[in-house]
């Protein structure tokens, strides 16, 4: 919750208002962090369960079901990403509102004349519009992928009786669950939502992983980690966890930072920014050593 809820305050911390450095900085921090979640954590744990030898060798072993279910996820990713951005073009275009319909006029001369008139409508008619409908995508995705790993780290742990793997459980949990919540915060932050929907996304995140605690806890007299239901549940819903957050992390966070004019037109800070992802990658994966 204070991670979420920190770019939140940009108000009364100016430091962290979206158009600082300081914001793109610790966004490419946490970035790098969900980076290494998805392929340090998540996908080794999905590797785990569906090859374990408490399932049948066929078709368990037999198929790398872990990689193919993440690039599946990856690619409904892509498509959430496509189909919402191209129906809000076709919807704007359709309209005619604001200042789609004033371009449109004022440019009607120039298409008889300039065959290339319709790339440039596209881009300005899209330019804020898009970024918005952007960042708003991304939130709730981001939001999604986070949920479903969560709610699973935290039926582990709930349901563990050993201390020896809770105690590295809460120490990762609370490392990559901070700057998760950074990073969901600051594209929260972007979206520009109303305080009624910003408080949702809020709750759902700060929530998940101690409900998954509470069911784990609940439920540690009937689940068995080795059964092969929980075994194949728990694996294909990490892959599908590994695919969304490899996806979303490299694409809707990093690409589209680094390939945004701010870190394009500032090669210092570009580079600082490399250097803030690589730490959080790293410190991430030094994690995956204990837990």
């Amino acid at each position: 919750m204070i991670g979420v809820c920190l770019p939140l305050f940009s108000r009364i911390i100016p430091a962290l208002q979206p158009d600082t450095n300081l914001f793109v900085l610790v966004k490419a921090f946490a970035s790098g962090v969900i980076l290494a979640t998805g392929y340090m954590h998540v996908l080794p744990d999905s590797f785990d369960c569906l090859r374990s030898n408490c399932l049948p060798e066929n078709p368990w072993r037999k198929f790398p079901f872990t990689t193919f279910v993440a690039m599946i996820s990856a690619i409904l990713t892509l498509s959430i990403d496509s189909y919402a951005m191209s129906c809000f073009k076709k919807k704007k275009l359709e309209n005619g509102d604001g200042n789609v319909g004033d371009y449109v006029q004022n440019n009607a001369k120039m298409e008889s004349q300039n065959g290339h008139v319709h790339g440039v409508l596209v881009l300005k008619c899209d330019d804020k519009g898009s970024q918005l409908l952007r960042y708003r995508v991304v939130a709730q995705i981001l939001e999604l992928g986070i949920i479903v790993h969560s709610i699973l780290i935290g039926l582990s742990m709930g349901a563990s009786n050993n201390p020896c793997t809770i105690r590295p459980l809460v120490v990762a949990i609370c490392f990559h669950q901070l700057f998760e919540g950074m990073c969901l915060g600051g594209c929260i932050l972007q979206a520009d939502y109303g305080m009624r929907m910003k408080s949702m996304l809020v709750l759902f995140f700060s929530i998940t992983t101690p409900f998954g605690i509470a069911l784990g806890i609940g439920l540690s007299n009937v689940y068995s980690e080795n059964s092969p239901t929980s075994l194949i549940v728990v694996g294909l819903l990490n892959a599908c966890s590994a695919g969304l957050l490899n996806y979303m992390a490299l694409v809707d966070l990093l690409a589209f930072d680094f390939m945004g004019t701010k870190l394009q037109n500032n090669m210092k800070l570009q580079s600082w920014a490399y250097l803030a992802v690589l730490l959080g990658a790293g410190g991430m994966s030094i994690m995956a050593i204990w837990a």
